[in-house]
């Protein structure tokens, strides 16, 4: 499950709707729609999240969290090392080979750790 899905998921059972009366009104098909909550499909594009924002009324921080989360819901990414150091090879292969072994404790320190590196780079 991909980030967007999961929040796309929570909104639609906290409401008690059904997939396929969701899919119908973002004029989706259930089969996309729960492919995309369960991260078979890739990130949504920007007028699908719109629609999404519109449908459930989503205002502000809210919506602006959702297309963050959509932007980094890509199941199947490609990480670019060239011109980068051989560790950078090294830290993106090593991931993508052992990163279904990770807990979630070890996934949130992970997570953090680049957000360190994020806000230490904005200054």
């Amino acid at each position: 499950m991909t980030p967007f899905g999961a929040r796309l998921r929570h909104l639609r059972l906290t409401r008690g709707l059904r997939l396929k009366d969701m899919a119908d009104e973002l004029g989706v098909s259930s089969t996309y729609l729960s492919a995309l909550e369960h991260g078979r499909r890739s990130k949504p594009n920007w007028s699908f999240v719109q629609r999404v924002i519109h449908y459930f009324n989503i205002i502000w921080d809210e919506a602006d969290e959702l297309q963050r989360l959509a932007d980094l819901s890509n199941p199947k990414i490609t990480v670019e090392t060239a011109g980068l150091p051989p560790k950078a090879t090294e830290l993106a292969n090593r991931l993508a080979r052992e990163i279904a072994s990770l807990s979630d404790a070890e996934l949130d320190a992970h997570l953090t750790l680049l957000d360190l590196a994020r806000k230490r780079s904005r200054t």
